[in-house]
């Protein structure tokens, strides 16, 4: 079952991409491990930015998240620097529905709209909620250090 759900996203997405993104499998043969390409969010700092993630399906999907992880560097509140993402929607807030096209899209949306109220590292939800455009210099800095390569 996972295959077939699998196959039928990257169809769809393939037909229809979604905003700012792109994905499919890293090789051919196998259809269970994807990469991704996000681009920054020109209303965030992370604009201009090229961002690479990894999507591993397992024999479960959909009936499990699939595993995200940025493998470029993100200063950000919810991501942390093994590329963890902090994602209700990869977490308990799971369910079979969400397709990955919009998972990629509420990544998007993470970047634009950081949740400093459960981060990953609390360090920068503090700069963010103390002095946002410090956190946003910073942001930028690590964009056009590691993203702009």
């Amino acid at each position: 079952m996972a295959s077939k759900r699998i196959s039928r996203e990257l169809r769809d997405m393939q037909r229809h991409p979604p905003a700012n993104c792109s994905a499919g499998p890293v090789a051919e043969e196998d259809i269970f491990h994807w990469q991704a390409t996000i681009m920054g969010p020109h209303d965030s700092p992370y604009s201009g930015g090229v961002f690479t993630v990894s999507i591993d399906f397992s024999s479960d999907y959909p009936f499990k998240p699939p595993k995200v992880n940025f493998k470029t560097k993100v200063y950000h509140p919810n991501i942390d620097s093994k590329g963890s993402i902090c994602l209700d929607i990869l977490k308990e807030q799971w369910s079979p529905a969400p397709t990955t096209s919009k998972v990629l899209l509420s990544i998007c949306s993470l970047l634009t709209d950081p949740n400093p109220n459960d981060p990953l590292v609390p360090e920068i939800a503090h700069l963010y909620k103390v002095d946002k455009s410090k956190y946003e210099s910073t942001a930028q800095k690590w964009t056009q250090k590691y993203a702009m390569g």
